[in-house]
């Protein structure tokens, strides 16, 4: 069989065993010394075998989400994370584009489009989902994007804590500074500003139950004063802002409208403006979504290659003054939402059913495979309406280890730098 072919030219390191729907066993790559039995991965039904190696992506997640597909001494996640190995180790040639995937780059420019009524539509699709669900492998903030591990010991919190001082000290936030925040998600980064900054936030999304959570938890804060929440389109926009940071948003934008993004960056900065762009991207030329992820994860969906931010940035007439590619920090979040999730997967299935939960963790563990063995990174791009805004040298970005994950001695300031807090807010 054609799987059978793919999978003895692909798997050369470590073990796999493969059991098909007549129970005939074919076995792949070789035991390591002290290795324990090898990952099997079962096909229950005649003909998955062909559909998964003509289309892997979408069928082989679809395979697992309906039960089809199983393991035995492992999960979805121990197959990937082998695929991904012996991809890493020169073996990529034996993966197959796919049918879903050679059409999705036929149709690569439609499946980016993003209007706003069809991003509204996008958004509720994911962000819409149960509370609930979240909380059962977010951290307390619910940040749901990038940690930073600026050490490998962290915790989920610690490195989530990390992440916002680390765009807050890119800000370099002023007292009576007016914020924007375009895609807000739960409220975590502007609650986190505004609660420990002399400044004024509006935060904005698309979706109505992150619209709720957030204005519930700046009612609870106490800050309603000096932060709002808005259900609103980036393109409906008005009025001038001192700083504007956008996380985990520009990934459902759009490659066709990048230049229309950040021409209404430039708009809405005020002429001493800093902006800071924390998104998902590809190191390497671009590509498409998966289409396993467009269909059931993030419809509308896109991560950028480099080359394609930086031509609208150009021509925006917006300055880059600083770009940050944050390598494994994705693969580690994504290995303590994996942890949170399988833990949490009784409650899970709760809420939703078996079939979502391995749909999810099929997500995750995907995901985290594209930042551990791909390559998948984060960009944090900041930007300024004029060059000089900004300090000439790095170094007001960095602090004490002391300072770093939660561990600061005095919690007056978010991610001041100690040599020139002067120049930041006293948050």
């Amino acid at each position: 069989m054609l799987l059978d072919r793919i999978l003895g030219r692909l798997i050369e390191l470590g073990r796999l065993d493969l059991v098909d729907a007549d129970g005939r066993r074919y076995r792949y790559g070789e035991d390591a010394p002290g290795a324990g039995p090898p990952l099997t991965l079962v096909l229950k039904e005649r003909g998955l075998a062909r559909r998964i190696a003509f289309d892997p992506d979408p069928k082989l997640g679809e395979a697992y989400m309906d039960g089809a597909l199983a393991f035995e001494n492992g999960r979805i996640w121990d197959f990937l994370e082998l695929v991904g190995r012996n991809v890493t180790a020169g073996r990529a040639d034996a993966l197959p584009v796919g049918l879903s995937r050679a059409l999705g780059f036929l149709l690569r420019s439609y499946h980016q489009l993003n209007p706003a009524h069809r991003s509204r539509k996008n958004v509720a699709h994911h962000y819409d989902l149960s509370g609930e669900l979240y909380e059962l492998f977010l951290d307390a903030d619910r940040q749901y994007s990038c940690a930073y591990f600026a050490r490998p010991d962290m915790t989920l919190e610690e490195a989530q804590t990390a992440k916002k001082r680390h765009i807050a000290r890119k800000l370099m936030l002023k007292p009576g500074h007016k914020v924007l925040d375009i895609g807000c998600g739960w409220g975590g980064m502007a609650l986190t500003i505004a609660e420990r900054s002399d400044v004024e936030v509006l935060g904005i999304t698309l979706s109505t139950e992150q619209l709720e959570v957030a204005r519930a938890r700046a009612r609870k804060a106490g800050v309603e004063d000096r932060v709002r929440f808005e259900l609103m389109d980036y393109r409906d926009l008005d009025g001038r802002f001192d700083r504007i940071v956008s996380v985990g948003m520009f990934e459902h934008v759009g490659a066709p409208h990048y230049s229309e993004f950040f021409r209404v960056l430039r708009e809405r900065m005020s002429e001493d403006g800093v902006a800071l762009l924390h998104t998902i991207g590809r190191n390497e030329r671009p590509g498409i979504t998966s289409p396993f992820i467009r269909k059931y994860i993030f419809p509308g969906g896109y991560i950028p290659a480099l080359s394609e931010v930086a031509k609208p940035i150009e021509r925006s007439g917006l300055f880059v003054t600083d770009i940050e590619i944050l390598r494994l920090h994705y693969a580690e979040t994504l290995k303590h939402w994996r942890h949170r999730f399988l833990a949490n997967w009784e409650r899970a299935k709760e809420i939703y059913d078996e079939r979502f939960c391995r749909m999810w963790e099929f997500y995750l563990a995907g995901s985290e495979m594209s930042f551990r063995y791909d390559s998948m990174v984060n960009f944090q791009i900041q930007l300024a309406r004029r060059n000089d805004v900004l300090p000439m040298t790095r170094d007001y970005l960095y602090v004490r280890d002391s300072e770093v994950g939660g561990r600061t001695k005095s919690e007056t300031t978010l991610g001041a730098p100690p040599a020139r807090a002067e120049e930041t807010a006293k948050v």
